[in-house]
């Protein structure tokens, strides 16, 4: 079978499992983020399936754009305005001013994570993609990456939610 034939077929599998219900837990772990009231949005959907793609690109300070590499807000602004149409320019301090603050318990895949990462607020951001994950551009490593919020590093430096949908 070939590439492209598969393709369609992936995102199709993956949007199926996308609107699958979760497991019940018994209990509660460190990593669960409850599933707030907002309903998930196809344009989220839509970012997160656009960002896995990116998955691997180099990082590059100031990059914009994935064959000459991509820092934090640069993979940002390249998504939203490729899977969402949405016009999304500046540092991530500048995204952060123009999204809509929500709760950490309301997170659903396409909001955006932001992060103290440079002894400044809001100096990383991220997309996140469910289950307490998020894919975004470190300068460590040099690529395009998900981590988890739990990630002690990650959850130290944790400072907000935004959303640019609704």
């Amino acid at each position: 079978m070939r590439i492209p034939v598969l393709i369609p077929i992936f995102l199709s599998a993956l949007l199926l499992a996308a609107c699958g219900s979760p497991a019940l837990r018994s209990g509660s772990s460190p990593e669960t983020i409850a599933q707030g009231s907002r309903p998930v949005s196809e344009k989220g959907n839509e970012v997160v399936f656009y960002a896995m793609g990116l998955i691997d690109t180099g990082y590059r300070f100031g990059g914009k754009n994935p064959e000459a590499g991509l820092d934090c807000s640069g993979m940002v602004s390249y998504i939203y305005g490729r899977a969402a149409g949405l016009k999304v320019q500046g540092s991530a301090a500048d995204i952060a001013r123009n999204g809509r603050a929500i709760e950490r318990a309301e997170l659903r895949p396409g909001d955006l994570v932001f992060f103290n990462t440079l002894n400044r607020s809001f100096s990383h951001v991220g997309i996140f993609i469910g289950d307490a994950r998020f894919i975004h551009a470190p300068s460590t490593n040099g690529k395009v990456r998900i981590d988890r919020l739990s990630d002690s590093y990650y959850a130290s430096r944790f400072e907000a939610a935004r959303t640019l949908f609704d």
